[in-house]
């Protein structure tokens, strides 16, 4: 067991945040629908994309995946997300991504 599992087994037991980190191109489709900016179409989305090939970094998931674009993103990263090992942190470039 890794710490980073350890720990969010704890989180859980005090009534924490449940919600793991998770690699983007490894979780499985219940661990990205358990993401906050993932539903079911948006992970179909990115599975269907991910299966052509694993996303290099968080510039190809935005590239590939149709609506995966600003606060999505910030979103997914807030939570901890990768891509390819990447955290990834970068603001909202524009109004319209907010």
């Amino acid at each position: 067991m890794t710490a980073r599992t350890l720990l969010a087994g704890v989180a859980c037991a005090f009534g924490l945040s449940c919600v793991a980190a998770q690699e983007i191109n490894t979780a499985t489709r219940a661990e990205l629908e358990r993401l906050d900016g993932l539903g079911v179409t948006m992970t179909e989305r990115l599975l269907v994309e991910r299966e052509r090939a694993p996303f290099k970094d968080w510039d190809d998931l935005e590239r590939r995946v149709k609506g995966m674009k600003g606060a999505r993103v910030q979103r997914l990263q807030a939570q901890g997300a990768t891509v390819n090992g990447e955290p990834g942190s970068r603001p909202a470039t524009r109004e319209s991504d907010r």
